[in-house]
């Protein structure tokens, strides 16, 4: 990572849902929180607690230089809600296939 360029993640002791709609999209208590320079922390939610069913592919991808290509997932009127990064870099391997929401409500 360039200099003064950090990301820590860790363990979440909070309660993350994620609401888009009036729909639970997600609820956990196992999410990860990803600290990074320059950015609002972010909560990674493991696959197990999202409602998959309701994401719809999408074919946007971007690039993080410091986390890697990630792939986004759609909601009916809402493009690019959630991410995820299938092979992330091995300094943020934690984060691997966990979904993050652009909306959460952290409890």
């Amino acid at each position: 990572m360039t200099t003064g360029h950090r990301i820590t993640i860790e363990k979440s002791d909070r309660h993350v849902r994620v609401v888009h709609g009036g729909q639970v999209l997600a609820e956990s208590d196992r999410t990860l929180v990803l600290r990074e320079t320059g950015c609002p922390a972010r909560y990674y939610i493991p696959p197990q607690d999202v409602r998959l069913d309701l994401l719809t592919p999408s074919a946007t991808h971007t690039h993080c230089p410091f986390k890697g290509t990630a792939s986004y997932w759609s909601l009916p009127g809402s493009a690019d809600l959630v991410w995820a990064y299938p092979e992330p870099k091995p300094e943020v391997t934690r984060i691997k296939d966990h979904l993050c929401f652009s909306e959460v409500e952290v409890g």
